[in-house]
């Protein structure tokens, strides 16, 4: 990729995101791959076992020293948390009971994202179906950094800020660029969370509720699981705007690093991720890939060529059946 150092906007293109047309050859290829869009027996329980580890945590944050609270949040709630909103990520296309029962689903996410102490999941669902149907969309895909963005945040320091502060960008990037009219769901997402957490501080106080909200801002900021932000569909290489990552990070971020499979084929979970390239290995192996989330953090914040503004937009036109 030539040096985009200075650069001022976004690589543009006119053609329509790969993903579509790759996933009708694979399918026509390999009829098997619809065997795996199905529901993941193992998620509820997974999810239910970190909610509940969680309010274990909670318990015992009550008597810990700030410094070992906010420690222990960044070191293991951070990586509990961020591991939750990626379930929350799996479970917005309905792997946990099935396309056949959406509403259980929904539900299912409002609960895994009580642990993250602010209400997430109904209003990421909203969303990210735009991202899947508008890859790279302008003023559709809210995964694109605004142009503010791409423009203050341009210097090593400034991109390192701007990792630090990616929970706050992910949340009012959208109200920004595509705000939409609040749903029930996410009234509903808002007071069941306002509910749990008014709970915890009754019981336990104020430092374990301090524990969760620091476990979030901390666990999707500055932090090597974070690193699938940027990897996911940076353009570190001119010409492709999605990318996997094979490493051992995936066996507690929900296999998110298997993104160029989830792109292709967003209906089959995320467990099932890897038969996809084991059952067609011909249509990723010789694609780029990253090696390691932290190294890619490393990259972004100290590479000119890399920054808010290395991401591919186009011109997408609205579906009929747009939710």
């Amino acid at each position: 990729m030539g040096n985009r150092a200075g650069r001022s906007d976004f690589e543009w293109v006119y053609t329509d995101q790969p993903h579509t047309q790759r996933r009708k050859e694979m399918l026509a290829k390999y009829p098997a791959i619809k065997a795996l869009m199905r529901p993941d027996p193992y998620l509820k329980w997974t999810v239910t076992a970190m909610v509940l580890a969680q309010l274990l945590a909670c318990w015992l944050a009550q008597g810990l020293a700030w410094r070992w609270l906010f420690f222990w949040a960044y070191a293991f709630g951070g990586c509990v948390n961020h591991s939750l909103t990626l379930a929350i990520h799996d479970i917005s296309h309905n792997t946990a009971f099935g396309t056949g029962r959406p509403s259980r689903n929904r539900w299912f996410a409002i609960f895994a994202n009580l642990p993250v102490g602010l209400p997430y999941a109904a209003s990421f669902k909203k969303y990210h179906v735009d991202h899947h149907r508008y890859l790279g969309g302008d003023g559709l895909d809210v995964d694109v950094p605004t142009y503010f963005e791409g423009r203050l945040f341009c210097t090593p320091a400034r991109k390192l800020l701007w990792l630090a502060l990616q929970p706050f960008f992910y949340t009012l990037r959208p109200l920004c660029v595509h705000p939409k009219a609040m749903t029930r769901m996410e009234l509903c997402n808002a007071l069941v969370q306002l509910a749990a957490d008014a709970t915890i501080y009754a019981l336990w106080g104020l430092k374990p509720v301090v524990y969760l909200l620091a476990s979030s801002l901390l666990g999707l900021g500055l932090h090597p699981i974070s690193g699938h932000f940027v990897a996911e569909h940076y353009m570190f290489l001119k010409g492709h705007e999605t990318y996997s990552y094979y490493g051992p990070l995936n066996w507690i971020t929900f296999n998110v690093g298997y993104h160029m499979e989830h792109h292709d084929f967003p209906s089959i979970p995320s467990c099932n991720l890897p038969l996809v390239r084991k059952i067609a290995p011909e249509y990723y192996d010789h694609l780029p890939q990253h090696h390691s989330w932290v190294k890619v953090l490393w990259d972004f914040v100290f590479d000119d060529s890399l920054g808010p503004f290395a991401r591919v937009k186009r011109v997408c036109k609205l579906a009929d059946n747009r939710l």
